[in-house]
Protein backbone atom coordinates (compact mmCIF):
# COMPACT_ATOMS: atom_id res chain seq x y z
CA UNK A 1 0.00 0.00 0.00
CA UNK A 2 2.60 2.18 0.58
CA UNK A 3 2.93 3.68 -3.01
CA UNK A 4 -1.05 4.80 -2.47
CA UNK A 5 0.07 8.31 -1.43
CA UNK A 6 2.57 9.03 -4.01
CA UNK A 7 -0.25 8.05 -6.70
CA UNK A 8 -3.14 9.95 -5.38
CA UNK A 9 -0.28 13.03 -4.94
CA UNK A 10 -0.10 12.38 -8.60
CA UNK A 11 -3.76 12.39 -9.17
CA UNK A 12 -4.60 14.48 -7.79
CA UNK A 13 -3.13 17.25 -9.20
CA UNK A 14 -5.37 16.33 -12.52
CA UNK A 15 -8.31 15.67 -10.55
CA UNK A 16 -11.63 16.15 -12.75
CA UNK A 17 -12.98 18.95 -10.28
CA UNK A 18 -10.12 21.29 -9.78
CA UNK A 19 -7.44 22.93 -12.03
CA UNK A 20 -3.93 21.92 -10.73
CA UNK A 21 -3.23 24.09 -7.90
CA UNK A 22 -6.74 23.62 -6.38
CA UNK A 23 -5.60 20.27 -5.30
CA UNK A 24 -2.61 21.78 -3.32
CA UNK A 25 -5.06 23.96 -1.19
CA UNK A 26 -4.13 23.92 2.41
CA UNK A 27 -6.51 25.12 5.31
CA UNK A 28 -5.17 28.28 7.65
CA UNK A 29 -7.21 27.75 11.32
CA UNK A 30 -6.87 30.48 14.18
CA UNK A 31 -8.30 28.33 17.07
CA UNK A 32 -10.19 29.58 20.51
CA UNK A 33 -13.04 30.27 18.83
CA UNK A 34 -16.53 28.68 20.19
CA UNK A 35 -18.90 27.31 17.35
CA UNK A 36 -22.22 28.89 17.03
CA UNK A 37 -25.44 28.56 14.64
CA UNK A 38 -26.65 26.19 12.04
CA UNK A 39 -24.84 23.54 9.71
CA UNK A 40 -26.52 21.76 6.83
CA UNK A 41 -25.41 18.07 6.03
CA UNK A 42 -24.56 16.63 3.05
CA UNK A 43 -25.39 13.74 1.37
CA UNK A 44 -23.25 10.14 2.02
CA UNK A 45 -20.56 10.19 -0.03
CA UNK A 46 -20.64 6.24 0.90
CA UNK A 47 -24.40 6.27 0.02
CA UNK A 48 -24.06 8.41 -3.55
CA UNK A 49 -20.92 6.41 -4.92
CA UNK A 50 -22.95 2.62 -4.77
CA UNK A 51 -25.83 4.72 -6.15
CA UNK A 52 -24.39 6.27 -8.82
CA UNK A 53 -23.59 2.48 -10.06
CA UNK A 54 -26.99 1.68 -9.35
CA UNK A 55 -27.87 3.61 -12.20
CA UNK A 56 -25.60 0.95 -14.74
CA UNK A 57 -28.87 -1.35 -14.21
CA UNK A 58 -31.56 -0.16 -15.88
CA UNK A 59 -31.55 1.78 -19.41
CA UNK A 60 -34.06 4.28 -17.65
CA UNK A 61 -33.65 7.57 -16.15
CA UNK A 62 -32.18 7.50 -12.39
CA UNK A 63 -32.50 11.11 -10.58
CA UNK A 64 -30.28 11.28 -7.30
CA UNK A 65 -30.55 13.77 -4.80
CA UNK A 66 -28.81 15.25 -2.66
CA UNK A 67 -25.30 14.19 -4.33
CA UNK A 68 -22.54 15.88 -2.43
CA UNK A 69 -19.80 17.59 -4.17
CA UNK A 70 -16.84 15.73 -3.72
CA UNK A 71 -13.85 14.53 -5.44
CA UNK A 72 -15.14 10.71 -5.09
CA UNK A 73 -18.47 11.96 -6.56
CA UNK A 74 -17.09 13.47 -9.61
CA UNK A 75 -14.31 10.62 -9.96
CA UNK A 76 -17.33 8.00 -9.90
CA UNK A 77 -19.32 10.21 -12.64
CA UNK A 78 -16.38 10.58 -14.94
CA UNK A 79 -15.99 6.96 -14.95
CA UNK A 80 -19.61 6.35 -15.50
CA UNK A 81 -19.24 8.66 -18.42
CA UNK A 82 -16.58 7.05 -20.13
CA UNK A 83 -18.61 3.60 -20.20
CA UNK A 84 -21.48 6.06 -22.08
CA UNK A 85 -23.81 6.64 -19.61
CA UNK A 86 -25.39 10.56 -19.81
CA UNK A 87 -24.77 12.31 -16.62
CA UNK A 88 -26.37 15.62 -16.10
CA UNK A 89 -25.17 16.99 -12.60
CA UNK A 90 -27.32 20.41 -11.44
CA UNK A 91 -26.46 23.01 -8.91
CA UNK A 92 -29.22 22.08 -6.65
CA UNK A 93 -26.86 18.67 -5.79
CA UNK A 94 -28.99 16.63 -8.35
CA UNK A 95 -27.82 13.95 -10.87
CA UNK A 96 -29.86 12.88 -13.91
CA UNK A 97 -28.00 9.38 -15.05
CA UNK A 98 -28.94 7.56 -18.57
CA UNK A 99 -27.14 4.55 -18.94
CA UNK A 100 -29.70 3.24 -22.17
CA UNK A 101 -25.97 3.65 -24.36
CA UNK A 102 -23.59 2.28 -22.18
CA UNK A 103 -21.30 0.49 -24.42
CA UNK A 104 -17.70 0.13 -22.47
CA UNK A 105 -18.56 -1.76 -19.49
CA UNK A 106 -14.74 -1.01 -17.73
CA UNK A 107 -12.95 1.09 -15.29
CA UNK A 108 -9.93 2.25 -16.16
CA UNK A 109 -6.68 2.29 -13.92
CA UNK A 110 -6.51 5.90 -14.86
CA UNK A 111 -9.96 7.00 -13.60
CA UNK A 112 -9.99 5.30 -10.63
CA UNK A 113 -6.54 5.12 -8.68
CA UNK A 114 -7.55 7.49 -6.34
CA UNK A 115 -10.75 5.69 -5.44
CA UNK A 116 -11.49 2.60 -3.63
CA UNK A 117 -15.10 2.71 -4.86
CA UNK A 118 -14.61 1.71 -8.03
CA UNK A 119 -15.50 -2.23 -6.94
CA UNK A 120 -18.81 -1.35 -7.34
CA UNK A 121 -19.16 -1.10 -10.38
CA UNK A 122 -18.39 -4.74 -11.38
CA UNK A 123 -21.92 -6.12 -9.39
CA UNK A 124 -23.94 -3.90 -11.59
CA UNK A 125 -21.89 -4.35 -15.05
CA UNK A 126 -21.53 -7.93 -14.74
CA UNK A 127 -25.30 -8.10 -13.59
CA UNK A 128 -26.68 -6.09 -16.55
CA UNK A 129 -23.41 -6.80 -19.29
CA UNK A 130 -22.41 -10.43 -18.35
CA UNK A 131 -18.90 -9.35 -18.06
CA UNK A 132 -17.23 -6.14 -17.22
CA UNK A 133 -13.61 -5.46 -16.34
CA UNK A 134 -13.24 -3.17 -13.58
CA UNK A 135 -9.35 -2.18 -12.14
CA UNK A 136 -8.18 -2.99 -8.38
CA UNK A 137 -9.11 -0.15 -6.43
CA UNK A 138 -6.89 2.80 -5.40
CA UNK A 139 -7.65 5.23 -2.45
CA UNK A 140 -6.42 6.71 1.29
CA UNK A 141 -3.64 4.46 2.15
CA UNK A 142 -5.35 3.16 5.70
CA UNK A 143 -4.90 -0.45 5.18
CA UNK A 144 -5.67 -3.17 3.23
CA UNK A 145 -9.27 -4.12 1.83
CA UNK A 146 -9.30 -7.05 -0.07
CA UNK A 147 -12.03 -6.82 -3.34
CA UNK A 148 -11.39 -10.95 -2.49
CA UNK A 149 -14.84 -11.46 -0.89
CA UNK A 150 -16.05 -9.05 -4.18
CA UNK A 151 -14.63 -12.15 -5.88
CA UNK A 152 -15.86 -14.70 -4.34
CA UNK A 153 -19.48 -13.96 -3.81
CA UNK A 154 -19.81 -13.07 -7.85
CA UNK A 155 -18.66 -16.41 -8.76
CA UNK A 156 -20.67 -17.68 -6.46
CA UNK A 157 -23.47 -16.26 -8.96
CA UNK A 158 -22.26 -17.76 -11.97
CA UNK A 159 -19.15 -15.30 -12.99
CA UNK A 160 -15.79 -15.80 -14.47
CA UNK A 161 -13.49 -13.68 -12.79
CA UNK A 162 -9.78 -13.95 -13.23
CA UNK A 163 -7.32 -11.03 -11.88
CA UNK A 164 -4.62 -9.87 -14.69
CA UNK A 165 -2.57 -6.84 -15.19
CA UNK A 166 -4.33 -5.31 -12.07
CA UNK A 167 -7.80 -5.48 -13.64
CA UNK A 168 -10.67 -7.80 -12.79
CA UNK A 169 -11.37 -9.57 -15.80
CA UNK A 170 -15.12 -10.88 -15.83
CA UNK A 171 -17.96 -12.65 -17.49
CA UNK A 172 -20.48 -15.27 -17.73
CA UNK A 173 -20.33 -19.34 -17.59
CA UNK A 174 -21.16 -20.61 -21.07
CA UNK A 175 -24.63 -20.72 -21.88
CA UNK A 176 -25.87 -18.29 -19.10
CA UNK A 177 -26.99 -14.84 -20.11
CA UNK A 178 -27.72 -13.59 -16.55
CA UNK A 179 -26.17 -14.51 -12.55
CA UNK A 180 -28.03 -17.09 -10.91
CA UNK A 181 -29.01 -16.43 -6.93
CA UNK A 182 -27.23 -18.37 -4.56
CA UNK A 183 -26.26 -18.00 -1.05
CA UNK A 184 -23.36 -15.48 -0.08
CA UNK A 185 -21.72 -15.55 3.47
CA UNK A 186 -18.66 -13.46 3.45
CA UNK A 187 -15.25 -13.76 5.70
CA UNK A 188 -16.23 -10.68 7.37
CA UNK A 189 -18.29 -7.90 7.04
CA UNK A 190 -18.01 -5.69 3.78
CA UNK A 191 -19.97 -2.89 3.44
CA UNK A 192 -19.22 -2.47 -0.26
CA UNK A 193 -19.35 -6.59 -0.76
CA UNK A 194 -22.70 -5.48 0.68
CA UNK A 195 -23.53 -3.40 -1.99
CA UNK A 196 -22.45 -5.11 -4.61
CA UNK A 197 -23.74 -8.25 -4.05
CA UNK A 198 -27.30 -6.33 -3.55
CA UNK A 199 -27.04 -4.84 -7.21
CA UNK A 200 -26.33 -8.02 -8.98
CA UNK A 201 -28.38 -10.22 -6.77
CA UNK A 202 -31.56 -7.47 -8.23
CA UNK A 203 -31.09 -8.90 -11.90
CA UNK A 204 -29.90 -12.50 -11.42
CA UNK A 205 -31.83 -15.61 -11.93
CA UNK A 206 -33.97 -16.88 -8.94
CA UNK A 207 -33.23 -15.94 -4.81
CA UNK A 208 -30.06 -14.86 -2.96
CA UNK A 209 -29.73 -14.65 0.61
CA UNK A 210 -26.47 -12.48 2.01
CA UNK A 211 -25.43 -13.76 5.40
CA UNK A 212 -23.32 -11.70 7.85
CA UNK A 213 -24.35 -8.57 5.37
CA UNK A 214 -23.02 -5.50 6.44
CA UNK A 215 -25.80 -3.02 8.32
CA UNK A 216 -24.52 0.33 7.83
CA UNK A 217 -27.44 2.83 6.69
CA UNK A 218 -25.73 3.41 3.62
CA UNK A 219 -26.89 -0.30 2.84
CA UNK A 220 -30.55 0.11 3.76
CA UNK A 221 -30.47 3.49 1.74
CA UNK A 222 -29.28 1.93 -1.98
CA UNK A 223 -31.69 -1.35 -0.99
CA UNK A 224 -34.49 1.11 -0.72
CA UNK A 225 -33.18 2.83 -4.07
CA UNK A 226 -33.22 -0.30 -5.72
CA UNK A 227 -36.62 -1.86 -4.25
CA UNK A 228 -38.03 1.85 -6.17
CA UNK A 229 -36.29 0.26 -9.28
CA UNK A 230 -38.67 -2.92 -9.15
CA UNK A 231 -36.37 -4.53 -7.16
CA UNK A 232 -37.84 -7.01 -4.57
CA UNK A 233 -35.37 -7.22 -1.41
CA UNK A 234 -36.26 -8.07 2.64
CA UNK A 235 -33.87 -7.84 5.60
CA UNK A 236 -32.16 -5.14 4.35
CA UNK A 237 -29.93 -3.31 7.25
CA UNK A 238 -30.25 -6.92 9.18
CA UNK A 239 -27.77 -9.23 9.11
CA UNK A 240 -29.20 -11.32 6.79
CA UNK A 241 -30.52 -10.08 3.56
CA UNK A 242 -33.10 -12.17 0.59
CA UNK A 243 -33.20 -10.85 -2.79
CA UNK A 244 -35.60 -12.34 -5.37
CA UNK A 245 -34.06 -11.35 -8.85
CA UNK A 246 -36.12 -9.59 -11.32
CA UNK A 247 -35.45 -9.63 -15.20
CA UNK A 248 -35.56 -5.92 -15.62
CA UNK A 249 -34.92 -2.50 -13.55
CA UNK A 250 -36.55 0.66 -14.12
CA UNK A 251 -35.87 4.40 -13.03
CA UNK A 252 -36.05 6.27 -9.69
CA UNK A 253 -36.28 9.17 -8.03
CA UNK A 254 -33.68 9.06 -5.23
CA UNK A 255 -32.62 11.47 -2.10
CA UNK A 256 -29.28 10.23 -1.20
CA UNK A 257 -29.05 9.73 3.39
CA UNK A 258 -27.65 12.43 5.24
CA UNK A 259 -23.54 11.92 5.77
CA UNK A 260 -23.56 10.54 9.47
CA UNK A 261 -19.47 11.25 9.64
CA UNK A 262 -19.85 14.46 8.44
CA UNK A 263 -22.62 14.97 11.12
CA UNK A 264 -20.41 13.06 13.15
CA UNK A 265 -17.01 15.52 12.48
CA UNK A 266 -19.41 18.38 13.58
CA UNK A 267 -20.31 17.40 16.73
CA UNK A 268 -16.89 16.33 17.92
CA UNK A 269 -15.97 19.98 16.60
CA UNK A 270 -18.54 21.89 18.78
CA UNK A 271 -18.17 19.37 21.63
CA UNK A 272 -13.87 20.06 21.25
CA UNK A 273 -14.47 24.01 20.53
CA UNK A 274 -17.51 24.61 22.61
CA UNK A 275 -20.97 26.52 21.19
CA UNK A 276 -24.23 25.17 20.09
CA UNK A 277 -24.79 24.13 16.94
CA UNK A 278 -27.70 22.53 14.69
CA UNK A 279 -26.90 20.22 11.98
CA UNK A 280 -29.54 20.54 10.09
CA UNK A 281 -30.54 17.09 7.94
CA UNK A 282 -28.32 14.73 10.43
CA UNK A 283 -29.55 11.70 11.12
CA UNK A 284 -29.01 10.95 14.96
CA UNK A 285 -30.34 7.31 14.94
CA UNK A 286 -27.23 6.66 12.25
CA UNK A 287 -24.85 7.93 14.97
CA UNK A 288 -25.68 6.13 18.30
CA UNK A 289 -22.57 4.98 19.33
CA UNK A 290 -20.68 8.44 18.55
CA UNK A 291 -24.02 10.39 20.46
CA UNK A 292 -24.28 8.18 23.31
CA UNK A 293 -19.80 8.90 24.00
CA UNK A 294 -20.22 12.71 23.36
CA UNK A 295 -22.80 12.33 26.20
CA UNK A 296 -20.85 10.68 28.47
CA UNK A 297 -17.70 12.94 27.83
CA UNK A 298 -20.27 16.15 28.96
CA UNK A 299 -21.95 17.66 25.44
CA UNK A 300 -25.82 18.40 25.64
CA UNK A 301 -27.24 16.60 22.28
CA UNK A 302 -31.27 16.58 21.39
CA UNK A 303 -32.03 14.40 18.34
CA UNK A 304 -35.04 15.39 16.19
CA UNK A 305 -36.24 14.16 13.27
CA UNK A 306 -34.27 15.88 10.61
CA UNK A 307 -31.71 17.58 12.98
CA UNK A 308 -29.13 17.28 15.76
CA UNK A 309 -28.93 19.63 18.39
CA UNK A 310 -24.53 19.92 20.08
CA UNK A 311 -24.11 22.53 23.06
CA UNK A 312 -20.48 21.76 25.23
CA UNK A 313 -18.96 24.36 27.46
CA UNK A 314 -15.75 23.75 28.93
CA UNK A 315 -13.62 20.97 28.96
CA UNK A 316 -14.97 17.53 28.23
CA UNK A 317 -14.37 14.07 30.17
CA UNK A 318 -12.14 11.88 28.27
CA UNK A 319 -13.55 8.45 26.67
CA UNK A 320 -12.31 5.56 25.67
CA UNK A 321 -13.80 3.26 23.31
CA UNK A 322 -13.59 0.58 20.22
CA UNK A 323 -14.04 1.08 16.92
CA UNK A 324 -16.40 -1.73 14.97
CA UNK A 325 -19.14 -2.56 13.04
CA UNK A 326 -22.25 -0.87 12.50
CA UNK A 327 -23.47 -0.24 14.91
CA UNK A 328 -20.97 0.04 16.88
CA UNK A 329 -18.32 3.01 16.90
CA UNK A 330 -17.25 3.78 13.39
CA UNK A 331 -13.57 3.68 12.36
CA UNK A 332 -14.53 6.75 10.13
CA UNK A 333 -15.46 8.64 13.52
CA UNK A 334 -11.87 7.54 15.54
CA UNK A 335 -9.60 10.06 14.58
CA UNK A 336 -12.29 12.68 15.20
CA UNK A 337 -13.04 11.84 19.16
CA UNK A 338 -9.80 11.32 19.55
CA UNK A 339 -8.96 15.08 18.59
CA UNK A 340 -11.41 15.79 21.35
CA UNK A 341 -9.60 13.09 24.01
CA UNK A 342 -6.60 14.81 23.66
CA UNK A 343 -8.27 17.90 25.02
CA UNK A 344 -10.12 16.21 27.31
CA UNK A 345 -9.80 15.53 31.34
CA UNK A 346 -8.21 12.38 32.02
CA UNK A 347 -6.44 9.57 30.30
CA UNK A 348 -8.62 7.47 27.38
CA UNK A 349 -7.52 4.36 25.46
CA UNK A 350 -8.73 3.95 21.86
CA UNK A 351 -8.90 0.71 20.40
CA UNK A 352 -9.09 0.43 16.57
CA UNK A 353 -9.97 -2.81 14.97
CA UNK A 354 -10.91 -2.28 11.58
CA UNK A 355 -7.82 -0.51 9.56
CA UNK A 356 -4.15 -1.66 10.65
CA UNK A 357 -2.82 1.80 9.77
CA UNK A 358 -5.18 4.19 10.82
CA UNK A 359 -3.33 5.98 13.80
CA UNK A 360 -1.20 7.90 11.19
CA UNK A 361 -2.95 11.06 12.17
CA UNK A 362 -1.20 10.69 15.61
CA UNK A 363 2.18 12.26 14.98
CA UNK A 364 0.98 14.79 13.76
CA UNK A 365 -1.74 15.44 16.75
CA UNK A 366 1.38 15.32 18.91
CA UNK A 367 2.97 17.93 16.95
CA UNK A 368 -0.05 20.07 18.05
CA UNK A 369 0.90 19.33 21.54
CA UNK A 370 -1.14 16.32 21.85
CA UNK A 371 0.21 13.39 24.41
CA UNK A 372 -0.79 10.05 22.33
CA UNK A 373 1.46 6.95 22.44
CA UNK A 374 0.48 3.43 20.36
CA UNK A 375 0.67 0.26 21.02
CA UNK A 376 -0.14 -1.96 18.31
CA UNK A 377 -4.14 -1.62 17.56
CA UNK A 378 -4.42 1.20 20.94
CA UNK A 379 -3.53 4.86 21.30
CA UNK A 380 -3.24 6.04 24.89
CA UNK A 381 -3.82 9.73 24.96
CA UNK A 382 -3.60 11.62 27.91
CA UNK A 383 -5.84 14.65 27.45
CA UNK A 384 -3.95 18.19 27.80
CA UNK A 385 -5.26 21.45 28.68
CA UNK A 386 -4.44 23.49 25.70
CA UNK A 387 -2.83 22.41 22.07
CA UNK A 388 -0.46 24.96 20.14
CA UNK A 389 -0.92 25.55 16.54
CA UNK A 390 1.57 24.25 14.00
CA UNK A 391 1.65 23.37 10.49
CA UNK A 392 0.78 19.67 10.05
CA UNK A 393 0.02 17.52 7.47
CA UNK A 394 -3.15 15.61 6.23
CA UNK A 395 -2.38 11.89 5.44
CA UNK A 396 -5.94 10.54 5.13
CA UNK A 397 -9.35 11.45 4.77
CA UNK A 398 -10.17 11.70 8.78
CA UNK A 399 -7.06 12.46 9.76
CA UNK A 400 -7.83 15.49 7.76
CA UNK A 401 -10.97 16.13 10.14
CA UNK A 402 -9.19 14.96 13.43
CA UNK A 403 -6.53 18.02 12.35
CA UNK A 404 -9.00 20.81 11.82
CA UNK A 405 -10.71 20.22 15.06
CA UNK A 406 -7.21 19.93 16.82
CA UNK A 407 -6.94 23.46 14.42
CA UNK A 408 -10.03 25.08 16.20
CA UNK A 409 -8.82 24.79 19.34
CA UNK A 410 -5.44 25.40 19.23
CA UNK A 411 -3.84 28.65 20.20
CA UNK A 412 -2.31 30.52 17.56
CA UNK A 413 -2.41 29.60 14.29
CA UNK A 414 -2.71 26.13 12.51
CA UNK A 415 -1.98 24.88 9.01
CA UNK A 416 -3.32 21.70 7.58
CA UNK A 417 -1.17 20.69 4.45
CA UNK A 418 -2.46 18.35 1.46
CA UNK A 419 -5.96 19.10 2.13
CA UNK A 420 -6.87 16.95 -1.46
CA UNK A 421 -7.56 14.16 1.59
CA UNK A 422 -10.28 16.34 3.21
CA UNK A 423 -11.58 17.39 -0.33
CA UNK A 424 -12.18 13.46 -1.01
CA UNK A 425 -15.06 12.98 1.72
CA UNK A 426 -16.30 16.67 2.83
CA UNK A 427 -18.32 18.75 1.28
CA UNK A 428 -16.54 22.48 1.47
CA UNK A 429 -15.81 21.89 5.13
CA UNK A 430 -14.27 25.21 6.18
CA UNK A 431 -17.47 27.22 4.63
CA UNK A 432 -19.73 25.66 6.89
CA UNK A 433 -17.26 26.06 9.77
CA UNK A 434 -16.88 29.62 8.77
CA UNK A 435 -20.76 29.78 9.01
CA UNK A 436 -20.95 29.47 12.49
CA UNK A 437 -17.90 31.14 13.81
CA UNK A 438 -14.99 29.37 12.83
CA UNK A 439 -11.75 31.44 12.03
CA UNK A 440 -10.78 29.09 9.04
CA UNK A 441 -10.02 29.97 5.36
CA UNK A 442 -8.36 28.15 2.16
CA UNK A 443 -5.29 29.07 0.95
CA UNK A 444 -4.57 28.63 -2.78
CA UNK A 445 -1.20 27.38 -3.73
CA UNK A 446 0.83 26.14 -6.93
CA UNK A 447 3.31 23.66 -4.66
CA UNK A 448 3.86 19.89 -6.41
CA UNK A 449 3.84 17.08 -4.36
CA UNK A 450 6.99 15.39 -3.82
Amino acid sequence: MGQNASLISRQSQRGPLANQTQKMDKLIIRGGYSLNGDIEISGAKNAALPELCAALLTDQAVVLRNVPKLQDVSTMLKLIRNMGVTCLHSEDGSVRLDASALNNPEAPYEMVKTMRASVLALGPLLARFGKARVSLPGGCAIGSRPVDQHIKGLQAMGAKIVVEHGYMVAGLASGRTRLKGARIATDMVTVTGTENFLMAAALAEGETVLDNAAQEPEIPDLAEMLIQMGAKIEGHGTSRIHIQGVEKLNGCDHSVVADRIEAGTFLCAVAAAGGDVVLKNARGDHLDAVIEKLRDAGAQIEVGSNFVRVKAQGRMKAQSFRTTEYPGFPTDMQAQFMALNCIAEGTSKVTETIFENRFMHVNELVRLGANVQIDGKVSVVQGVPQLSGATVMATDLRASASLVIAGLVAEGETIVDRIYHLDRGYDRMEAKLRKVGAQIERSKTSQELT
